[in-house]
């Protein structure tokens, strides 16, 4: 019997293209409950780290002050390499730090050594209000970094390598159901809130991202999420405000705690209580965060998600008193909602990843003038924040969310030639796209087409 060839299998190429080839790192966070003497290695080990960190800051600040007066060309910086060269004669100087894996010392100059890029990259970008590493407090606890070596994962239990003389067995037992199943890259030792944890970043699997001709645009807000398609349909996310909730409830704890002698057991115990509250309603934005964002991408059928480039810090930056108290209620509200919860930012890194993991792509594109200019028209108007409905001179009436999303969409198909990994072929233009809305924007007295999903 004669073999066929592959070429007479169209449907068995596509699946062959979309085999799982390229990779991505995850992180799971697990709890562990190490004993009173692992606990007390752990502060010692971590005790060794921070005060590296803090002798390897002190000798940047040393050097800066050397140079800074210097010609450019005649400066001479300490960095990462140099630090990491001198790590063996340090450790023969002071033997104490042998006790610590030795990954674990050159993760932590790594970490210092990020923090100064990060810092100075935002200090180019013009953020003014960017401050250096500081040094860190006695109460700290550094997390133990161990980078490709220094443990080992055996079933349902991990162990460390580390050398102090107590000779304490590092090895805590973890859940079997989380434990990843890819090629684990690092594993991080982490205390938070007397509790003890381990990350595992891994690689895993993910299939190749094709452009399906199928986008999705989405304009991210605080109380709801609004996403329009090709097709002419939207959808509308209403947000369950935990912070809203737990708002009044912390500002009462915190004002009894303020009433309090400081430090007494009146003060501890409020203050105990005001952390689990703030901790609690952390965890349950969170939740809700990974929520939507799975429900998005697992029932949206396009390979491509657009939402607009958040610019959190100077959403969330106060402004200065303008005379009107309205005014001052409304940023101070804003910058709470924006900068305390942290919802923008980690919303769409939530998205990213979740889509990566499924074979999709998020975009991000400038949103600036997305809500002031009118999806119909293009007339420009400032808005103020509580006008939850646009109504132009045009007719057009819509939702404030949805006009945004449109426009989000119309300024993606006229940028899309921008991107590479996109197919250029004709589909859905601006132009149809814009044919598509003006049809169903001349029923400007019909409610948006919305489908309100309830957590």
């Amino acid at each position: 019997m004669k073999r066929k060839s592959l070429n007479s299998y169209p449907l068995l190429i596509f699946n062959l293209r979309c085999i799982i080839i390229r990779k991505m790192k995850l992180t799971q966070k697990i709890r562990i409950f190490p004993s009173e003497k692992q606990e007390l290695l752990l502060w010692i080990l971590s005790e060794k780290c921070r005060l590296l960190y803090n002798f390897a800051l002190a000798e940047r600040m040393e050097n800066w002050q050397k140079n800074k007066d210097l010609p450019r060309e005649k400066r001479h910086y300490v960095n990462y390499l140099i630090q990491s060269r001198a790590l063996p004669g340090f450790k023969e100087k002071y033997p104490e730090y042998k006790w610590v894996y030795s990954k674990v010392l050159q993760t932590i100059l790594k970490k210092l050594d990020g923090n100064y890029k990060s810092f100075f990259a935002l200090w180019n970008k013009g953020d003014k209000d960017a401050r250096p590493p500081r040094f860190k407090g006695k109460n700290y606890f550094t997390t133990l970094c161990y980078n490709q070596s220094g443990f080992k994962l055996q079933e349902n239990s991990i162990m460390f390598s580390h050398k102090h003389p107590s000779n304490i067995i590092l090895e805590f037992e973890l859940p079997s159901h989380l434990i990843p199943q890819g090629t684990i890259k690092q594993v991080e030792l982490i205390q938070s809130d007397k509790r003890w944890y381990i990350s595992l970043t891994y690689d895993l699997k993910v299939p190749k991202y094709y452009d399906n001709h199928s986008y999705q645009a989405f304009d991210l807000g605080i109380s709801q999420t609004v996403g329009v398609n090709l097709s002419g349909n939207s959808v509308q996310f209403t947000h369950r405000r935990a912070d809203l909730y737990w708002k009044k409830k912390i500002k009462e704890v915190h004002s009894k705690r303020d009433h309090c002698k400081k430090y007494s057991n009146k003060w501890y115990w409020y203050h105990s209580k005001l952390l689990r509250m703030i901790k609690k309603c952390s965890y349950q934005l969170k939740d809700f965060q990974h929520w939507l964002s799975n429900q998005i991408v697992s029932h949206t059928k396009a390979n491509t998600i657009i939402v607009g480039d958040l610019k959190i810090k100077q959403i969330a930056q106060k402004k200065k008193g303008t005379g009107n108290a309205k005014k001052n209620r409304i940023s101070n509200t804003l910058n709470h909602s924006v900068h305390n919860t942290g919802y923008l930012s980690r919303f769409t890194e939530f998205l990213t990843y979740k889509a990566e993991k499924r074979g999709k792509k998020v975009i991000r594109i400038d949103e600036s003038k997305t809500t002031k200019a009118c999806c119909k028209c293009g007339k420009l108007e400032k808005r103020a924040i509580f006008e939850r409905s646009i109504t132009c001179d045009c007719g057009n009436r819509i939702d404030r969310d949805l006009n945004s999303a449109i426009n989000i969409m119309i300024r993606f198909l006229s940028e899309k030639h921008k991107f590479d990994f996109l197919s250029h072929e004709s589909s859905v233009n601006e132009e149809s796209f814009l044919k598509q809305w003006n049809g169903f924007l001349r029923h400007t007295d019909q409610p948006v087409l919305e489908a309100v999903v309830h957590s």
